[in-house]
């Protein structure tokens, strides 16, 4: 009796077994479907004869793709589950990922617990930018060289950037297409047909130009839609998906200056005046313009508009002088730069080039946090930057893959914590840096109420943002409310997550303070195996 009890057991015990395999291969070999609707961002309508395309996210290569129906809707079936982008394309709709801002998106988790099925994707209709540029007389203004800005938010702060350029044809006209929904602006530079520069040989009250040439000796200010000169007072352009936008921009002519400089080394001969200008949050340098010399060391600029400048000497290859605002309003204006401080040579030297990426590159940024030098680091570990204006500059280091944070620098004068290098008048700087890599993942999850939230913008805060702007990371919540924050850099922060944040100037001190108050601290420790994992989930912000 007692063996045929065992014989039992042992056959129930084999049932069992069978069974939980059974039920994990089950769980393995479950599919999962991701389906939706495309439409328009800006109507909702369906769009039909749409490219939809999800890309698994730990297996880039499985890349899938359907058309969608007359009806908008889009298929995906017998998948494993996991993570996938969700990409849709269409003529005349800009290509996009789903709930997609700047370059981040939410995946679509294909899960038990994730509805994967209700999806709306929303293409944005493209827009365009037609304009035409013509002269006092109404005539258009041919090879006139427009430039578009946008205006953005990528970095955490509001700021007006160059975006594309083009040239007038021989109708003065132009266009931009396709464009994204925001903020533009456009300027114009040109020069008149029919203007003439003749050097003044030696004159500076203007009687060896004749009252014809002195007529003809005019040129046309950078001008910006809204007819203006300067930047500040342009008319913003604001552009819906969509949208076909068609605007004119008129061009005056005003007196060409004579401008009279000093080279600082005149033995070199030929120098040239380097003109730089404020546009926006950018600067920028005028395009050559006709330089004659007058006598050893005196060099004339010809056809500059009056206005406000950076000004520079240049050479023998050499720049001199820090390109100090200028007002230029007079003709035959002398402009001796030849005091002006000289400009600096810095050399940086990375150890251990063999063990770093082969793109490594390293850039300076100034005080206006303008990226101001830029090159990719040497197989020797060095890179050098000539024609340096004196001031301070944040080193930054960084690859395609991986980021990294410079820690300290080192000098003749000793080494110093941190990543700022200050940079004097006429110097030649040779520094070495340590850098810190980006080696770990952070992941988490964003809720609300005790639910998942998807799409909301993940920060990363460091101790000391303003000193420590490099070290701020952001994503995007998925489906499922989680995120991954990549190449962390060890140290302490604070974890937040908000709701509609992404034209949010995050990187302000006076705005991410008080969610860095309200967020999560995380220690991100140096021997952290790869990836953190956040204990709580990350309780989203309101805007």
């Amino acid at each position: 009796m007692f063996r045929n009890v065992f014989i039992l057991l042992a056959l129930a015990s084999l049932v069992l077994a069978s069974s939980d395999v059974a039920d994990a291969q089950s769980r393995t070999d479950r599919r999962f479907r991701i389906s939706g609707i495309a439409v328009s961002a800006a109507d909702g309508a369906p769009l039909s004869q749409a490219r939809v395309s999800i890309t698994e996210i730990k297996s880039p290569s499985n890349v899938q793709s359907v058309i969608t129906r007359e009806d908008g809707r889009f298929e995906f079936i017998r998948l494993r589950g996991g993570k996938y982008s969700l990409q849709g394309a269409r003529r005349g709709f800009i290509t996009g990922a789903y709930n997609q801002h700047e370059q981040f998106s939410t995946a679509i988790v294909a899960g038990a617990e994730v509805d994967s099925e209700h999806l709306v994707l929303r293409l944005v209709p493209d827009a365009a930018l037609i304009g035409t540029v013509s002269d006092e007389a109404g005539e258009p203004v041919r090879t006139a060289q427009v430039r578009l800005y946008r205006e953005t938010h990528g970095a955490g702060m509001t700021r007006i950037i160059p975006s594309r350029g083009d040239e007038t044809d021989d109708r003065g006209s132009f266009e931009f297409a396709p464009l994204d929904p925001g903020n533009y602006f456009v300027s114009v530079t040109a020069t008149p047909w029919y203007a003439i520069h003749r050097p003044r040989s030696g004159g500076q009250d203007g009687d060896s130009l004749s009252a014809d040439d002195r007529a003809l000796d005019v040129a046309y200010a950078t001008t910006y839609y809204g007819d203006v000169t300067d930047a500040d007072e342009s008319t913003p352009i604001p552009i819906r998906g969509g949208d076909r936008i068609k605007i004119v921009i008129h061009l005056n002519p005003v007196p060409a200056l004579h401008l009279i400089f000093h080279a600082a080394d005149p033995e070199h001969g030929a120098a040239s005046l380097v003109l730089q200008k404020r546009v926006f949050d950018s600067v920028e340098q005028l395009s050559s313009q006709a330089v004659q010399q007058l006598s050893p060391g005196v060099f004339e600029l010809t056809g500059i508009p009056a206005g406000r400048y950076g000004v520079r000497v240049l050479a023998g290859g050499r720049a001199y002088g820090e390109a100090t605002d200028m007002d230029l309003s007079r003709d035959g204006q002398e402009l001796d730069t030849s005091a002006g401080q000289a400009m600096s040579k810095v050399k940086i030297t990375v150890p251990d080039r063999i063990h770093l990426p082969l793109q490594l590159a390293i850039a300076m940024q100034d005080s206006q946090r303008r990226v101001v030098a830029y090159k990719s680091v040497q197989d020797s570990g060095e890179v050098t930057f000539d024609n340096v204006e004196p001031g301070h500059y944040t080193i930054l280091a960084g690859a395609s893959n991986k980021a990294y944070s410079v820690v300290s620098i080192a000098s003749k004068q000793g080494t110093t914590s941190g990543h700022t290098l200050n940079v004097p008048a006429g110097a030649s700087l040779d520094v070495t840096v340590t850098l810190a890599g980006g080696e770990l993942e952070v992941e988490g999850y964003v809720s609300h109420g005790g639910k998942p939230v998807a799409g909301a913008m993940v920060v990363l805060i460091p101790k000391d943002p303003e000193a420590n702007r490099e070290l701020f990371r952001r994503d995007q919540s998925d489906l499922d409310g989680s995120f991954t924050l990549h190449s962390v850099i060890p140290g302490t922060y604070s974890i937040t997550a908000i709701q509609d944040g992404w034209d949010l100037e995050w990187s302000k001190p006076g705005v991410i303070g008080a969610y860095a108050k309200r967020g999560q601290t995380l220690t991100v420790p140096p021997n952290a195996g790869g990836t953190v994992h956040v204990a709580l989930p990350v309780e989203v912000k309101a805007r």
